[in-house]
């Protein structure tokens, strides 16, 4: 029996002006596609827990999707706000960057959940077995771990979090990580 993919809609936020990483020609439907056949064919790694897996587009494919990252230097300014993601969430401190070249895309992780897992948190959007919920472009040579803020979340169960546990080394990994490069404001 084949997997469906279907976007959910936490995804549909990854527009331009967003913050996040967005696709240029590809829809979020055609990008679930892409994701629905490359589970099919197991071209994936497993995530952080089990009903989560990573596939990576690389190529021409990737390079339909725009990367928000910037490296942070001694000439980059930037901001804090204290926001919310979705109302039902506890509001977090967001930094960005205001100013910097963005990294070129290398590769795009598209981040799937299974629907028994989104079920956890009532956070399915679809009947399908599994969602697209994020998908993350990534400069070459870099490597990307999970925000803190959203390791938190899911560590401590929090609103909008699904249950995770992380081993120090992967926290450690990631505010080294956040320190050095930053989501540009006006992307």
């Amino acid at each position: 029996m084949k997997n469906t993919v279907e976007p959910s809609d936490f995804v549909k936020r990854q527009i331009p002006g967003s913050g996040k990483t967005y696709s240029k020609k590809l829809n979020f439907e055609e990008i679930a596609e892409i994701a629905q056949d490359k589970l099919n064919s197991g071209d994936f790694v497993e995530g952080y827990r089990d009903g989560v897996v990573l596939i990576e587009i690389r190529g021409e494919l990737a390079n339909n999707f725009e990367c928000p990252l910037v490296k942070i230097n001694k000439d980059t300014k930037l901001s804090a706000k204290y926001i919310k993601r979705r109302q039902d969430e506890e509001p977090y401190i967001q930094i960005r960057a205001l100013n910097g070249q963005t990294l070129k895309t290398d590769t795009v992780d598209l981040v799937l959940y299974r629907n028994d897992v989104l079920k956890e948190t009532n956070e399915q959007s679809s009947d399908a077995d599994w969602e697209l919920i994020a998908f993350m472009a990534k400069p070459k040579s870099v490597k990307m771990p999970m925000g803190p803020i959203t390791m938190m979340r899911n560590q401590l169960q929090k609103p909008g979090g699904t249950k995770g546990f992380y081993e120090s080394e992967k926290w450690a990994e990631s505010v080294d990580f956040w320190q050095q490069y930053a989501i540009l404001e006006k992307l």
